[in-house]
């Protein structure tokens, strides 16, 4: 039986691409997080290629920006892409043909690539961070923006779970930095709020010039770590109360990045002389974990961690949202309830009439 255009990915759907423009963005999330794409083989089937096609925008932006010699240049040329994406002309290309197309599809708010480009301009400037405040509105733009497109995918309007779905976004971003202390700072880079560095002792320069693990550094991480943990757990709720289709994938990523976090604190919390990696089997475990949180839930867990994201999340909530964009077992919900309705209702009809017969008679 063929599928409805409803039940397809979304590709061809707007005719702006193709099945093979999205497998190109299905290898690009391969090659680039083996623990994104892990969590993505969960996703609902309607969600998975549009998913990969964010994703796979953003990690090419990411290193265009990056590895280009003229960094500055690169990042102007990603604006002006994203213009053409965001004009329904895309320049050629898979990746950007395949955006293009889940823009068309799902209003995907401007607002959230232009933040995330901000980010980039922040790198590119050498911005560094005096306080934990100034990480996390660093953190909101390269990652909280990209919670806030997947959640913007899954159909999400709500401030409550757009919240938690960039607060998922910084719990991963600060797990990225905590364990990236050591090549970051060999590219130049420090994202480690100062101050907390300066109440340790460290000289942030003097790390710079010489990255080095020490017992004072580790405590550093060690609350990264910790407050990372406390945005996962705050945004717990949040994935618990998506589609029931797409949780698994959503909590898969939350205990699989938080299990870097975890690895990290077993490895001695030394980021600088080593590149943290959960195992095959922790991360088989930890999907394990998010399977079954999927269907019973996480104990809510009281904890107030903020950030400054109403604008995103103000474009988020804005966003349309198309009726095909339900979730498929909302629909087939839908279709069952409906269901049962005309079924008492032609029940209801055959009482009212037997009962008008028996009188007659």
């Amino acid at each position: 039986m063929p599928k409805s255009s409803a039940d397809r990915p979304m590709q061809g759907r707007r005719g702006i691409a193709s099945e093979d423009d999205f497998r190109v963005c299905r290898e690009t999330l391969r090659a680039g997080s083996k623990s994104f794409f892990g969590a993505s083989l969960l996703l609902p089937a309607h969600l998975a290629a549009p998913a990969s096609a964010v994703y796979a925008f953003c990690r090419v932006a990411d290193d265009a920006v990056d590895l280009d010699a003229d960094p500055r240049s690169a990042l102007a040329a990603l604006r002006r892409r994203l213009d053409a994406v965001y004009a329904g002309r895309p320049e050629p290309g898979p990746i950007d043909r395949a955006l293009a197309a889940v823009v068309a599809d799902f209003g995907l708010p401007r607002e959230l690539p232009d933040a995330l480009f901000e980010g980039f301009e922040w790198d590119l400037d050498g911005r560094t961070y005096t306080d934990i405040d100034g990480l996390l509105d660093y953190c909101v733009r390269v990652a909280g923006t990209v919670g806030l497109m997947m959640a913007v995918l899954m159909g999400v309007r709500d401030h409550a779970r757009l919240t938690a779905a960039c607060d998922l976004g910084v719990a991963m971003q600060l797990t990225n930095i905590a364990r990236d202390v050591g090549e970051d700072a060999r590219e130049g880079r420090l994202y480690l709020p100062r101050d907390a560095l300066a109440a340790e002792g460290i000289d942030a320069e003097a790390f710079l010039a010489s990255p080095r693990p020490s017992p004072a550094l580790f405590r550093v991480i060690a609350r990264l770590l910790d407050l990372a943990d406390r945005f996962y757990r705050q945004a717990e709720p949040g994935i618990a109360g998506l589609p029931p289709s797409c949780r698994p994938g959503i909590y898969a990523a939350r205990f699989v990045y938080a299990g870097i976090g975890d690895e990290l604190r077993r490895k001695g919390l030394d980021s600088v002389t080593q590149r943290v990696h959960p195992t095959t089997l922790r991360k088989a475990l930890l999907t394990g974990r998010a399977l079954a949180a999927s269907v019973t839930g996480v104990p809510a867990r009281p904890v107030s961690v903020t950030v400054d994201a109403k604008a995103l999340l103000d474009a988020s909530a804005a966003a349309p949202v198309h009726a095909w964009l339900r979730p498929k077992i909302e629909a087939r919900l839908e279709r069952v309830i409906d269901m049962f309705e005309r079924l008492e209702a032609r029940d209801r009809a055959r009482r009212s009439s037997g009962g008008r017969r028996l009188g007659a008679a």
